[in-house]
């Protein structure tokens, strides 16, 4: 990544769009403070702080929280508890919570509250529960890398309602994601290649000008016309 100066506005939902390769994963992981994912030069702020220096664990009790492209697998915990663990961080407890975070990403509470976060779970549905746990949260910040990557059952306009629930309950929303539709579904989208973030606007001008012009991509970073 090189030079990446990116902003996102409080209550926004900001798409990063992009082909696969081009850092917008690493930029995820940079903002939540994964370990090995330090600038090598720069800051990065939040809510006026500096955070460059704090931890994953310091941004996520900050109000910070990454959906990670591929969930992590939880032996042993169940659905219920996985849930309780992001809703009590918003003093948000309740059977109530829980069922209408799964009922959100079209799981039935009836049939995963007490099943185990294990690998008796497809890929897809471990992504969902992870989503609804993001839900309960309902973060200052969450950055959600790919969230419609491996769900089999949600369909693109129900991970858009899904981001639009988070921003209606007072959450900023970074999405990182291939796809124009989600892009053009946000308010604020950026355009990014071969680690550089090459257009930031109005994001149907963007998502057409990814489908357009940036396919097929030779990961080489793109001069826009006239500039």
């Amino acid at each position: 990544m090189r030079g990446v100066n990116l902003e996102v506005a409080d209550g926004e939902i900001h798409s990063v769009i992009g082909p696969n390769g081009a850092g917008k994963s690493t930029l995820a992981y940079l903002l939540m403070g994964l370990e090995g994912y330090e600038p090598e030069e720069g800051e990065i702020y939040f809510n006026g702080e500096l955070i460059t220096p704090l931890s994953i664990t310091e941004r996520a009790k900050r109000g910070i929280t990454l959906g990670w492209q591929e969930p992590a697998r939880f032996e042993g915990l169940k659905v219920r508890d996985y849930l309780s663990i992001g809703a009590r961080q918003a003093n948000n407890v309740s059977e109530e919570t829980f069922c209408h975070a799964l009922e959100m990403v079209n799981m039935s509470p009836e049939l995963y509250l007490d099943r185990e976060v294990s690998e008796a779970l497809s890929g897809g549905e471990r992504k969902r529960i992870e989503l609804a746990s993001i839900i309960t949260m309902e973060p200052r910040l969450a950055i959600l890398d790919e969230p419609d990557s491996g769900i089999d059952v949600l369909s693109l306009k129900e991970v858009i309602t899904m981001i639009q629930h988070l921003k209606n309950k007072g959450s900023s929303v970074l999405v990182i994601t291939h796809r124009e539709e989600i892009a053009a579904s946000s308010d604020r989208a950026s355009l990014m290649c071969d680690g550089i973030i090459v257009k930031t606007g109005d994001p149907l001008e963007i998502s057409n000008f990814f489908k357009d012009e940036c396919k097929p991509c030779d990961m080489k970073a793109y001069t826009l016309k006239g500039e």
